[in-house]
Formats: structure tokens, C-alpha cells, sequence
């Protein structure tokens, strides 16, 4: 269990809010995220790589020259993979790169990547309210109030999708903005900063916590 501080759209702190998730074992919490992590990425691969083998390379039907009596190696076909143009030897085939991790043990992964990362995490209120219109500088300067460095990689995690604030979020270099029901573990371990809503936290209390 770990209490953070909630700010406000100033920078000013407004209560607290309580994270308790059920995570993994310490000896074995590297390990399944770990796991994890390399299923996410892996069931990204799209596995589209393909090349043709001397059998699949068009043309190559004659015999370059005969058999014997010219003092050059035999050959039988000119799309032999010694030859340019010939075919590729073990080369990349499509294939499904994907890889199979029970549900219980991504949703206990996600959950200690995510506590892992409570030194890291900023709660703010919800702040859709402050944007009348789509602005970025705006939200570039409270992320400055809130603590967050220049040239970050933040995580912004939001309860759902606000059009304003996704138009004001979008053109922010290493801001990466998704919804509280969408958490990955490769964004949670690749941001610097993961700024949550406090609606957002409640959310994944009641999606994740067990």
C-alpha cells in the first residue's frame, strides 16, 4: 500500500489518495513482468518478413552450361543462392510471433509494474474543467507545476478520453496520453513520469485491484 499527494491544476496539494494492489512475490516480480513486457512486444511483430527460396525465384529452368569440358564449376540453375539474384537460404518465412501469458498473470504483472512505479507517479485532480479550449501550453505549464521535467517521457493516464485534453496533449513531444482501462506495461516502464487523475486511480482500483 503507498499514500500519495493529489494536486491541484496549481501545483498545490489537495489530499491524499491510497494505492493498494495486490502484487507479485518479490523473488518472482522481475520475472513476470519481464515476461510480460517481452509478450508485448513480441504480439506487436507484425511477422510479414518474407523471402523466396532458388524454388520460389522466378526464371532458372535452363542449365547455365553443360556438365563437363569447360573448367567451370557444374551448375544447374542460374537462381542458385550462390548466384546473384538467386534465392535466399533460411531466410525469413511469415510466422506469428505471439506468445500466450495467462490472464491472471498479465493482470498481476500490470499491477506490480504499476505500484513499482509509485515514487514516479503524480495524482492530480481531474482538470478537463480547466481547459475551456484545446491548449497545449497551458497543459505544458501545469505539467511544470506538477513536478514534471523538461523533455520527460510522461504518461498521462486519464479516467477516459477527453477530446479537449487529447488535442491538447497530442502535439507534446514524450507526452503519451492513454485511458486508466488500457494500462500496458511497456508504457508504464518506459515513461519517466506517470501523471494519473484521481478518477483514473479510482478506476484502476476497481479494474485491477484484487
Amino acid at each position: 500500500m503507498a499514500d500519495c499527494v493529489i494536486k491541484d491544476w496549481q501545483g498545490a496539494d489537495q489530499g491524499q489518495a491510497s494505492i493498494d494492489l495486490k502484487v507479485a512475490k518479490e523473488e518472482s516480480a522481475k520475472g513476470i513482468v519481464h515476461r510480460a513486457l517481452v509478450r508485448q512486444l513480441a504480439n506487436q511483430r507484425q511477422g510479414t518478413a518474407s523471402t523466396k527460396t532458388r524454388a520460389e525465384v522466378r526464371g532458372g529452368g535452363r542449365k547455365p552450361w553443360r556438365q563437363k569440358g569447360t573448367g567451370r564449376a557444374r551448375a544447374g540453375s542460374n537462381r542458385s543462392p550462390l548466384w546473384r539474384g538467386g534465392g535466399v537460404i533460411f531466410g525469413p518465412k511469415p510466422r506469428d510471433y505471439s506468445i500466450k501469458m495467462n490472464r491472471k498473470e498479465r493482470r498481476l504483472a500490470l499491477r506490480t509494474a504499476f505500484q513499482s512505479r509509485v515514487e514516479d507517479l503524480i495524482i492530480v485532480q481531474d482538470f478537463a474543467d480547466q481547459l475551456s479550449r484545446p491548449k497545449t501550453k497551458e497543459l505544458i505549464q501545469a505539467l511544470t507545476r506538477w513536478g514534471v521535467e523538461p523533455n520527460s517521457k510522461v504518461l498521462l493516464i486519464v479516467a477516459e478520453r477527453n477530446e479537449t485534453i487529447y488535442l491538447s496533449a497530442r502535439n507534446i513531444e514524450k507526452l503519451r496520453m492513454i485511458s486508466a482501462n488500457n494500462l500496458n506495461i511497456f508504457d508504464l516502464l518506459n515513461a519517466d513520469k506517470i501523471v494519473a487523475t484521481a478518477a483514473a486511480i479510482t478506476m484502476i482500483q476497481e479494474v485491477y485491484g484484487e
